[in-house]
């Protein structure tokens, strides 16, 4: 599997916590998108650490598209 499977053609909002490290889902294949459940298991991906910078809502990417990961960028429009 060299393409990550797109999960959603469209964002979700998700309400992160200041300093908490979340695990973003790279693969597209994971039931807890956005975040990473273990999915990627026997493929080449892994997922995108990240430490959360606020406090507030953001919206992540679930096309797998994103050119700036784990954010949404509007790539999913193009899908």
């Amino acid at each position: 599997m060299n393409n990550p499977l797109i999960a959603d053609k469209k964002p979700i909002g998700i309400d992160l916590v200041e300093g908490k490290e979340y695990y973003f889902c790279a693969c597209g294949r994971s039931a807890k998108q956005p975040f990473c459940d273990g999915s990627h298991s026997g493929t080449s991906f892994t997922p995108l650490a990240f430490t959360a910078e606020n406090t507030a809502t953001a919206y992540l990417c679930q096309c797998k598209q994103t050119k700036t990961p784990p954010y949404c960028d509007g790539s999913h429009e193009k899908l």
